[in-house]
């Protein structure tokens, strides 16, 4: 078996009731235990209280599952040794038979093969900052070119190249929408200063751009940049130097490849006395009930016409 829907999942989707998926990598490498699964439930039972059913994807002994149980999502949050998994991972830890954190790339491929539309997630990867000499640039933008999932985020990560982010996503014809906003979120912040293209009113109009992307079939996702809450927003100067601190530190220590995120999150975290942290979870949040809303309205779309 190399996917397992669970049957809560199974039976959103037979009968029409929206799916909201939500990825792993929060839970074993985003935060620590036991802040992870704290989150982890509180985010579904926030798309559940939208009348929504949450699809918690991770890979257990080589299975996709695709809607975690609690237990499932505890044994997450405690097990260590979780390997953080990518397209090109996702093979071969199937055959391998481990347990693997989805990143935004995998969550979008398995939601994908369920038919899922919309995914929840904290912010994406991108183009890392100096990608000119290291090439460094995450497999969540090829994703999102090529995979027809709908991705609800507080903008890229902010310890990436934001503007060089946004070319990349515009070269390979990812349309990024502003959730009741002219600029992109900055993660942490509630703006980076980036200009979109498009300010979308609320979570109807989404769901329209999402339907005639479908009925066009034009491939690949849409990216959905959801502003961080006021009351939680740090302040960009200040994060932007904790952030540049966090890539000196990982430069000193060569920390390379798939370990810079985690990384720079955890020394963010710690250097800011957890301030990154509490934004973490306040932005996690509000994309689940924003995520949970356009996966409503998509579905009447769906049904109605």
């Amino acid at each position: 078996m190399l996917i397992k829907i669970s049957d809560k999942v199974k039976q959103a989707l037979d009968n029409n009731v929206p799916v909201v998926a939500l990825e792993s990598t929060i839970i074993s490498h985003g935060m620590p235990y036991p802040f992870n699964v704290q989150t982890a439930l509180n985010v579904e039972k926030i798309i559940e209280e939208q009348g929504c059913v949450a699809a918690t994807i991770g890979i257990i002994d080589g299975v996709g599952i695709i809607g975690m149980d609690h237990e499932e999502i505890e044994q997450f949050g405690k097990k260590k040794g979780i390997v953080k998994v990518s397209r090109r991972d996702l093979p071969i830890v199937m055959a391998k038979k481990m347990w693997g954190a989805t990143t935004v790339a995998t969550t979008m491929i398995l939601a994908s093969k369920a038919n899922i539309e919309v995914f929840v997630t904290g912010g994406i990867g991108g183009v890392h900052r100096n990608a000119q000499q290291t090439f460094d640039i995450s497999a969540d933008l090829q994703e999102l070119a090529h995979t027809n999932v709908t991705v609800v985020c507080a903008g890229a990560k902010a310890i990436l190249d934001l503007p060089l982010t946004l070319e990349y996503l515009e070269t390979f014809g990812v349309p990024v929408l502003g959730y009741k906003s002219d600029n992109l979120a900055a993660f942490y912040s509630k703006d980076s200063g980036l200009k979109l293209d498009y300010n979308m009113a609320d979570e109807a109009e989404i769901a329209k751009a999402i339907y005639y992307k479908r009925k066009l079939d034009l491939k690949g996702g849409i990216l959905v940049s959801n502003p961080i809450p006021n009351e939680a927003s740090i302040d960009n100067d200040y994060i932007n130097q904790k952030i540049d601190e966090a890539l000196k530190e990982a430069n000193k220590q060569n920390i390379k490849g798939k370990d810079v995120t985690p990384f720079l999150l955890s020394y963010i975290a710690k250097h800011t006395q957890n301030k990154s942290l509490d934004a973490n979870i306040a932005l996690i949040y509000n994309n689940a009930k924003i995520g949970a809303n356009i996966a409503k309205e998509y579905m009447k779309l769906k049904t109605d016409k």
